[in-house]
């Protein structure tokens, strides 16, 4: 008899999407990937890197990620030319003319400061993530907490398994992920 695979749940399912999304990222940094949901339906996905048509990161475009040793992590953002998967999700839905209100975000990492107010701006009503990211100044921080705060669905973290959380956060080099595989790294 064949083993019954366990259908996911809504959170795991949206985010097993947001993981593959984040395999197109090449930051230097961290690797994040995002779905914007309406209705149980996703209607725009992105990554982060650089805008369409300029030099990736992993070729040298960034000068911020070419320089990760002279930027603390979570600052610097203004030099940094990468659009963030938050934010590539949000373009997307706009280029293509789709409405955001009400959606809801699964992304592998939770979202920083800016991405915040932009999805609140935005209308986005829940926001669910894999892995933390918390503002590294303890002034901003309870500010960035009040903000998190503001969506009506809440900021949920999803507790599954990611065998390639060193590779995302950028902790460990790590090969491309192979589907044929099945993910895993060798």
């Amino acid at each position: 008899m064949a083993s019954e695979s366990i259908r996911p749940e809504h959170p795991e399912y949206f985010m097993q999407i947001a993981m593959a999304v984040r395999e197109r990222a090449n930051c230097l940094g961290s690797r994040v990937g995002a779905v914007l949901v309406l209705g149980d339906r996703v209607i725009a996905t992105g990554y982060n890197g650089t805008p369409e048509n300029m030099t990736n990161c992993d070729e040298g475009g960034c000068d911020r990620c070419a320089h990760r040793d002279q930027y603390e992590s979570g600052t610097a953002y203004d030099v940094c030319i990468c659009v963030h998967a938050e934010q590539n999700a949000l373009l997307s839905a706009a280029r293509f003319g789709t409405a955001v209100e009400g959606t809801v975000l699964y992304t592998t990492t939770r979202p920083c400061f800016g991405c915040t107010k932009e999805l609140l701006q935005a209308h986005v009503s829940a926001v669910y993530y894999l892995h933390e990211w918390s503002h590294p100044d303890e002034r901003l921080a309870q500010e960035y907490e009040r903000l998190q705060g503001r969506f009506p669905g809440g900021v949920k973290k999803v507790d599954m398994p990611d065998s390639r959380e060193d590779w995302a956060r950028g902790l460990a080099a790590s090969a491309p992920f192979d589907l044929e595989a099945g993910g895993e790294e060798e």
